[in-house]
């Protein structure tokens, strides 16, 4: 792929805009001069941002569009088949994926950081964003989420580029980054790498493709890797944490480099993985040769990502709380920190993301759900793929002691009025669209069933 694909093309067409991604290299380029616009499925909230910065969206898909189109862009879930796609292959335009693009966009940027790892990336590069922009005054963020100050894309100067860097099909080895940073290489995607070893081979390419690399010394994996730095709380790091505390959740520690105790940081979101996550964004402002009192400042002005451990209110008197996680290690890192919160019950919603990920990380799901006594699995996300019986969220919660299986908005709600009491918490967990079920209860809170 060369290195500048979209040399002499200025009007780019996106298959798929509305997500997180696509939409924020949609604004990237929209911030450059090209002129940027797409369909998509349905309207969300990054379509409605991209309308907001006069990028137009188009609900469903036509061929005729991709007609005036100087490029497109596809992500890989689109599928061949779209008559939009089939139609740009058939009129001979240039067809870039979403990583090449990612890529392109990374060259324009005097530093780029891609921050890899199975967890922890959305957050983690959030935090980076927000302390490279306090360190420098000069930084633009692809984020995989929506910051709360900065949404999913935040133009703030050349200096510094801070993306995620997807390992989903290998993408991530498309960046080529000149900071690479891996928060931890647990094992997923496995219906596309198949074996870990595969998996780890390809973040050893992804943190060699790099001139220098900041990883996790406390992941069984990532310490093993070439690297200029690590980090983790033990003191053995090169960028760890002293004296860590917890205030309702919320952690606090003392930054230590190479040794040396520098600046208390008071992080405003929950969770002692945030710990982790804020060791690595200071790894990062470290390895650029910025003071620790810069670094302390921008992770406390780091607010948080939506569906990230978010309190959404009340419901029934139990506080409702959002979070992200449908990997193993990820439900493991949010019921742990909602314990710490809760004063009641722990009612836990889960919603399985993919087929293939809950049958080939089924073991792992039961050892982190089994324990819980109040918990619903509700039906799967499948985003992206066909139905399979034996990685269904039926399948899994027979499995399980204690889950209760609903298929239907109405049967949660249903069963939580029933439920819960003043003073529990419920824990809505998952990546698909558990999150708008959630919404959808919250609103309906004063009335009845």
């Amino acid at each position: 792929m060369g290195t500048d694909i979209l040399q002499g093309k200025k009007r780019i067409y996106f298959v798929g805009i509305g997500g997180v991604s696509m939409s924020a290299l949609a604004l990237f380029l929209h911030s450059r001069g090209f002129f940027a616009e797409g369909s998509d499925v349905s309207p969300g909230e990054y379509t409605a941002r991209l309308e907001r910065e006069g990028i137009p969206v188009y609900i469903g898909h036509d061929a005729a569009r991709v007609e005036k189109a100087d490029a497109v862009i596809a992500n890989s879930a689109i599928s061949e088949k779209d008559e939009e796609l089939a139609a740009a292959r058939r009129l001979g335009k240039p067809v870039y994926g979403r990583a090449d693009l990612l890529a392109y966009a990374a060259r324009q940027f005097e530093n780029t950081i891609g921050i890899a790892g199975c967890h922890g990336k959305t957050t983690a590069a959030a935090m980076c964003a927000h302390v490279l922009q306090e360190c420098s005054g000069s930084c633009t963020a692809h984020i995989g989420g929506s910051d709360l100050d900065y949404g999913n894309f935040f133009a703030g100067g050349n200096k510094y580029f801070v993306t995620e860097a997807c390992e989903y099909k290998e993408n991530f080895l498309k960046l080529h980054p000149d900071l690479a940073v891996v928060l931890n290489t647990d094992k997923d995607h496995m219906e596309c790498y198949g074996s870990e070893e595969r998996l780890f081979e390809a973040y050893k390419e992804f943190a060699g493709s790099a001139p220098a690399a900041v990883v996790c010394g406390e992941d069984k994996l990532a310490k093993h890797l070439p690297f200029a730095l690590t980090f983790g709380p033990g003191r053995e790091h090169d960028v760890s944490a002293a004296n860590i505390r917890s205030c309702g959740g919320r952690y606090s520690f003392t930054l230590r480099i190479f040794g040396k105790t520098c600046d208390r940081v008071r992080l405003n979101v929950f969770g002692r993985h945030n710990v982790y996550n804020a060791l690595a964004a200071a790894a990062v402002a470290q390895y650029y040769g910025y003071p620790a009192s810069f670094i302390a400042e921008g992770l406390r002005a780091f607010r948080g990502v939506r569906r990230r451990f978010e309190r959404m209110g009340r419901f029934c008197g139990a506080e409702v709380i959002a979070d992200y996680a449908h990997h193993p290690n990820e439900i493991a890192a949010a019921v742990r920190t909602a314990r710490e919160i809760c004063k009641g019950k722990l009612f836990v919603v889960f919603q399985p993301h993919t087929y293939s990920r809950t049958r080939l990380l089924f073991e792992d799901f039961l050892r982190v759900l089994s324990p819980l006594e109040e918990l619903v699995v509700y039906k799967t996300y499948p985003a992206r793929e066909y139905f399979d019986e034996a990685g269904c969220a039926l399948t899994l919660s027979k499995s399980l002691p204690n889950a209760l299986y609903v298929e239907s908005v109405r049967e949660m709600e249903i069963y939580l009025r029933c439920s819960l009491s003043s003073g529990d918490t419920v824990l809505f967990l998952g990546a698909g669209d558990i999150y708008f079920v959630a919404e959808q209860i919250l609103r309906h809170r004063g009335s009845s069933v």
